[in-house]
């Protein structure tokens, strides 16, 4: 991780109640989590966005800690100190939807992005098609392997709407692979410690039998590859495969030991930045670069539900422009 994403992680966890102008929006981004590196961008990209960098509107981030009563504390805060609009990042998608009630119940307005929360109340939503992420890393491990052999499944958060989706897509590109055994399906909570400790227990458990190994992210998958280095293996010598597009995980692909799905959480944060600040803003022109970089997803005056962020996948031609593109 790089010492400026560590930077990051330290200052973004701003204290509610900090001083803010009183003439300048206050919006609030209530995210699921901070330790890893992937909603360490997501948070980044925030701050840099021009409008917060020409001080037109003052954004607080929580870090949720990945816990939905947490999550439900600092909306509370929020409504109480009186933001404008929240971005809402949740950690369960069926938790998150009391929050986004009370919000709604204050008149302030929720936008969603990365991960899905289940209310019709959510003002409108910019993220990626998980299902479809899901689908293309399990093809991916599952054309590796030809469509025969073992593999395990290491899941995310269990009821977070990406672990939902993204297991939807995986069973999707299995059922197309009927010959394929599913050997070991649990969740590490898109953690990397977690992830190894479960496949030094798999490998130790299956000797010579995984064939494949399915990481919902990029962290899990990484734990994954530690796992099998330290049992004297060789990651080439499996199909792994992660997503989200983090920088270790952009050398691994480099190295040949993974595939990974880039999800640009940068564009998923500014363009909910975009839509809230609109929302309290009726005159504001959206500030990101983002609508010029993916003209596939129109800003449609800030008006629609869904915004759909496209995947890139990880290649070989394009690991060396995205890893320049971290300094």
């Amino acid at each position: 991780m790089t010492k400026k994403l560590l930077t990051m992680a330290s200052t973004l966890a701003l204290v509610a109640g900090a001083a803010f102008a009183d003439d300048k929006p206050k919006i609030g981004a209530a995210v699921y989590g901070l330790n890893a590196e992937f909603m360490q961008i997501w948070a980044q990209a925030l701050q840099n966005h021009p409008a917060v960098k020409q001080g037109l509107v003052d954004v607080t981030v929580f870090d949720g800690k990945y816990d939905a009563l947490t999550q439900q504390d600092q909306f509370e805060t929020m409504i109480t100190q009186g933001f404008d609009a929240i971005i809402f990042v949740p950690i369960d998608i069926e938790a998150g939807a009391a929050a986004v009630d009370a919000a709604a119940a204050a008149n302030i307005p929720v936008f969603g992005s990365n991960t899905r929360v289940n209310s019709d109340k959510l003002a409108a939503y910019v993220g990626s098609d998980d299902v479809q992420s899901g689908y293309m890393e399990a093809k991916y491990v599952l054309d590796k392997i030809g469509c025969k052999g073992n593999v395990v499944i290491i899941e995310g958060p269990v009821g977070q709407s990406a672990q939902i989706q993204r297991l939807e897509g995986n069973k999707k590109a299995l059922a197309e692979c009927p010959d394929v055994k599913v050997l070991e399906d649990q969740t590490a909570n898109w953690s990397r410690a977690e992830a190894q400790t479960l496949m030094e227990n798999w490998l130790t458990a299956h000797p010579g039998e995984i064939n494949g190994i399915i990481g919902q992210n990029d962290e899990m998958a990484l734990g994954a590859i530690e796992a099998v280095k330290a049992a004297g293996l060789d990651p080439k010598s499996f199909a792994i495969a992660g997503i989200d597009g983090v920088t270790d995980a952009l050398h691994a692909v480099k190295d040949g030991n993974m595939a990974s799905i880039l999800q640009d959480g940068a564009a998923q944060a500014q363009g909910a930045l975009d839509l809230a600040i609109a929302a309290v803003l009726p005159d504001y022109k959206p500030m990101s670069e983002i609508w010029t970089a993916y003209p596939d997803m129109p800003w449609a005056d800030g008006k629609a539900k869904e915004y759909s962020v496209p995947w890139t996948p990880v290649t070989a031609d394009n690991v060396d422009a995205l890893l320049a593109a971290r300094q």
